[in-house]
């Protein structure tokens, strides 16, 4: 249950702000890796700090070789995200990205955790809504691309990030590494492909509290994985995404069928309980 509130919460800061980023990209005041860095720059600055503070900034050498490959997934995962935030509407990344969720419990049976019958119910229950928002024309086709990409490709990170905190490495060593391998793939983007320096945007109050946002979001999600598989936590983490990209994508970007979202949502709520009551 604590991991399930730590998503929610972790993910109504994220999606705040991604909300403003997107806003942001629409108007060309930021490129889309500028809003990337962005997104991933306060989460890399807590995660180094507290792994420096509880003299943890290493990782195991058995670990070496899954995080490099997950290094390299994850470079793939943030180059396909900041495409899909800026190209897709946000109740079609909110929901369509749930389909993570089916591939992670095929690989967390196979890393050995019990998964109960209720909880395939809940996601076959979860994954109903995608079919129902789609025959409703509920979700938009336009970058859907991207959206399916990064939704594919999360189920290998978050599943090596869960392997790697499971039997290797500390949350903050883990995540304070990754965070700046990125952090410093989306600055040389930005500086060279965009022609932007990210850094310099942090001095106006939008793209900070865009930037303070993210991270904090962030830094709560990581956590959340120690309290329960990596399948039930993404579920969750996918419904409130629904919940709140459907709130946003309408009060901010005005998107349709906002009733039919409404009742996948109810699905997704359904889902998620069931999910939870097993655990």
């Amino acid at each position: 249950m604590i991991g399930i509130l730590l998503i929610t919460l972790g993910t109504l800061f994220g999606e705040g702000a991604t909300s403003i980023g997107k806003y942001e990209v629409s108007k060309h005041r930021e490129s889309m890796f500028t809003m990337g860095f962005l997104n991933v720059f306060f989460g890399a600055v807590f995660f180094v700090a507290l792994a420096l503070y509880n003299q943890t900034l290493a990782i195991a050498p058995a670990s070496i070789p899954t995080f490099l490959i997950r290094a390299v997934l994850e470079i793939f995962q943030t180059t396909v995200t900041v495409f899909a935030i800026a190209k897709a509407s946000r109740s079609t990344l909110g929901f369509l990205r749930v389909g993570t969720v089916p591939l992670l419990l095929i690989i967390d049976a196979f890393m050995g955790y019990d998964i109960a019958p209720l909880q395939y119910v809940g996601i076959l229950m979860i994954m109903g809504t995608i079919a129902l928002l789609y025959w409703k024309k509920g979700i938009s086709r336009k970058g859907m691309v991207w959206v399916i990409l990064s939704t594919v490709n999360a189920a290998a990170t978050i599943s090596l990030y869960k392997y790697n905190i499971t039997n290797f490495n500390s949350v903050e060593s883990e995540q304070a590494l990754m965070h700046v391998i990125v952090l410093a793939y989306l600055w040389i983007v930005a500086y060279f492909w965009a022609r932007e320096n990210p850094l310099r945007f942090l001095r106006k109050g939008i793209f900070f509290a865009q930037s303070a946002g993210v991270g904090i979001g962030s830094v709560i999600e990581s956590f959340a994985y120690l309290y329960a598989p990596s399948s039930i936590i993404l579920a969750a983490k996918r419904s409130a995404t629904a919940l709140w990209t459907m709130i946003l994508g309408n009060a901010f970007f005005h998107e349709h069928k906002l009733g039919v979202k409404v009742v996948a949502f109810g699905f997704l709520t359904l889902g998620v309980v069931l999910l939870v009551l097993s655990t």
